[in-house]
């Protein structure tokens, strides 16, 4: 029993993984060895998704054109609503 005591210091001192839990707590495995992740959590090798994920394209609905086309349309319908509401 105290051989056991004696050889966790090591991993308790080591850091803490820094992802949230589902239950909004913190990971409390050690992080891996260089990463601050441990190996549940994407700190393993290997693990994440590939360089030039094609299936991580943007579809482009929040690109910074979208995003100014669509307050271009908010602003112009607003203006109509207004014009509107004078002419009742």
């Amino acid at each position: 029993m105290s051989d056991h005591i004696r050889n966790t210091g090591p991993m308790l001192a080591s850091p803490r993984c820094g992802a949230k839990t589902r239950s909004a707590g913190a990971c409390r495995s050690p992080a891996v060895h260089g990463k601050k992740r441990c190996r549940m959590h994407g700190g393993a090798q290997g693990s994440g998704a590939p360089r030039a994920n094609q299936n991580a394209r943007k579809h482009g609905l929040y690109t910074r054109d979208a995003i100014a086309e669509r307050r271009q349309i908010r602003a112009v319908l607003g203006e109509a609503r207004k014009l509107l509401e004078e002419m009742k």
